[in-house]
């Protein structure tokens, strides 16, 4: 498929990070640290599949769940012909859970960084909701303020989407300026509709990011094999052992990789020198409750309209609305 499929493609041609640099500059922190986008080449993104497949992994079958039962409330507060915009984009079943549910929803729109995965995403919702507008636009949504003029269609509403817990991996302030800036691109009474992990049993939590099965280990040490690849440091991945723990302090799952020798990671004519047990800090995972999450979204300008949870409060699903 191509993107001939689509109302129209807008590439705001987002700047591409330059891995090395950002690698040599997490790991000239104290303490060193890694981002956690730099997850998701193929083989990351592979891994994350896998983990959402995992018996200890609740969050994405929870929010899944939770989504196909409560779509229609989301429908019938949304009102008929709103234009959904995503912020970013995962597998597409939740989308099409939400648009299946939607009165006559006129588009759709996702914003995503990656411009193959976007095309071919939104390409393939176009196939399937041929009465439905599909545009995309490649860009950083994290920093968006605005949609592109293109995005204009119909005269409805606009419903933004931002499922998955995403807004997690956002310490609290930035989560709340991110929300804000999301404001921007949304109108007065426009809705926006938020996936977020709850607080819930620190047993439950660490589990979540231990499973039995090893595969978010190798997700994490994944960062270490991109760097070992595409940079060509010399690293041996058994040397570093996956660490994930609740901090109930930070309300937040924290997850690191352990050094279990005293060891150095070379990258071009930087060296970088781990102690034995030093960790790297690659991932949080920020948890709230449902009132924690309400009075985020309310310091960040919306209205807070409704909430939804599974009979295990595991999961929420959160109604915002643009105010004015």
């Amino acid at each position: 498929m191509t993107k001939n499929k689509l109302a129209f493609f807008v590439d705001l041609k987002p700047a591409v990070e330059d891995f090395s640099a950002a690698v040599a500059h997490g790991l000239s922190q104290s303490p060193k640290e890694l981002p956690c986008r730099f997850f998701y080449d193929e083989a990351g993104s592979t891994l994350f599949e896998k983990i959402c497949e995992t018996e200890e992994y609740y969050v994405t079958r929870t929010e899944k769940a939770l989504l196909s039962q409560i779509a229609p409330n989301i429908a019938a507060i949304a009102g008929p012909g709103c234009s959904v915009v995503e912020f970013g984009t995962g597998s597409s079943a939740k989308i099409r859970i939400l648009l299946s549910a939607l009165d006559a929803p006129a588009a759709y729109i996702p914003i995503d960084i990656s411009r193959e995965h976007l095309i071919a995403t939104a390409n393939g919702v176009a196939v399937d909701y041929p009465d439905v507008a599909v545009g995309a636009v490649c860009g950083d949504f994290v920093g968006m303020s605005a949609l592109p003029k293109e995005a204009a269609i119909g005269s409805g509403p606009k419903l933004g989407f931002f499922p998955g817990s995403t807004i997690g991996n956002f310490e609290p302030d930035a989560a709340r300026e991110f929300l804000g800036r999301a404001r921007g691109v949304l109108a007065p009474g426009d809705g926006f509709v938020v996936g977020v992990d709850l607080k819930k049993d620190i047993e439950r939590l660490n589990a979540a990011y231990n499973d039995a099965t090893g595969y978010t280990a190798a997700f994490n040490k994944n960062v270490l094999a991109r760097i070992r690849d595409e940079l060509g440091a010399a690293i041996d991945i058994d040397h570093y052992e996956h660490v994930a723990f609740y901090s109930e302090e930070k309300s937040r799952v924290e997850m690191h990789l352990r050094s279990l020798t005293a060891q150095e990671i070379a990258l071009g004519d930087r060296v970088f020198h781990l102690a034995k047990d030093e960790m790297i800090h690659t991932e949080n995972s920020c948890k709230y409750s449902a009132d924690d999450f309400k009075a985020l979204s309310e310091a960040a300008g919306f209205e807070h309209v409704e909430v939804w949870t599974d009979v295990r409060n595991y999961f929420s699903i959160h109604y915002l609305r643009a105010p004015g």
